[in-house]
């Protein structure tokens, strides 16, 4: 099965509230992402551009094009212990 996100909010300069179509979720930590090189990512080290964060076929996306792929996302809120099962029905 395809992973998306099925919501997002933003909840702290550079943190995600995620939620994904298989029921698991949690607060991403995006510092590490936006304190890497090049220039879609640039913009996002700007918290006011961060919050602009909108779903674009079930990926987290902004203005510039800069997009996250779920299934990645996924598998790094596994490994840093930020995914729970069944979050959106906590």
């Amino acid at each position: 099965m395809l992973t998306k996100v099925m919501s997002l909010g933003v909840v702290g300069p550079f943190a995600l509230d995620i939620r994904f179509s298989d029921r698991s979720g949690g607060v991403h930590d995006c510092a590490g992402l936006v304190a890497e090189a090049g220039p879609m990512i640039a913009p996002l080290r700007q918290p006011d551009y961060f919050a602009r964060v909108f779903l674009e076929f079930g990926s987290p996306t902004w203005p510039n094009g800069f997009d996250i792929d779920p299934e990645w996302l996924r598998r790094e809120m596994l490994t840093k212990g930020e995914l729970r099962p069944n979050f959106a029905a906590e």
